[in-house]
């Protein structure tokens, strides 16, 4: 199980040079484990860049994966991580549901560097 972090899906989705580096870390679809925080970053995201029939679409694939919700014990564990890691609100939710997930984490954010069960793909290499 991955968690595909918000920077990772939009490199992924632009189909930038980045994503070459990034689709041999995916799974299929049913072994993303994709965190509620994700589905609101994206569909912003996708609203603002490309329109609401893609947002829609794109939701839509996220459906398909295993969507976890932010709960009581996620938002306590990434209470914990903001705390621990430094890391802002949303990224330590993301961080949170990998661990809680048993899931290693996809990522292009460099906040997450030298965290445990991180795949940091490099924006500057590609």
């Amino acid at each position: 199980m991955v968690v595909v972090d918000t920077s990772a899906w939009i490199e992924w989705l632009i189909g930038s040079a980045t994503a070459r580096s990034i689709e041999p870390h995916l799974p299929p679809p049913t072994d993303w484990v994709v965190p509620t925080i994700v589905q609101l970053e994206l569909a912003k995201w996708l609203t603002r860049e490309v329109g609401e029939e893609r947002a829609d679409q794109v939701i839509a694939f996220t459906q398909i994966c295993h969507v976890v919700a932010l709960d009581t014990p996620i938002a306590l564990a990434a209470a914990e991580a903001t705390r621990a890691h430094k890391l802002a609100t949303a990224d330590a939710i993301v961080f949170a549901t990998a661990q809680s997930q048993g899931a290693s984490l996809l990522t292009c954010d460099g906040h997450f560097k030298g965290l445990p069960a991180v795949t940091l793909i490099d924006k500057g290499k590609n």
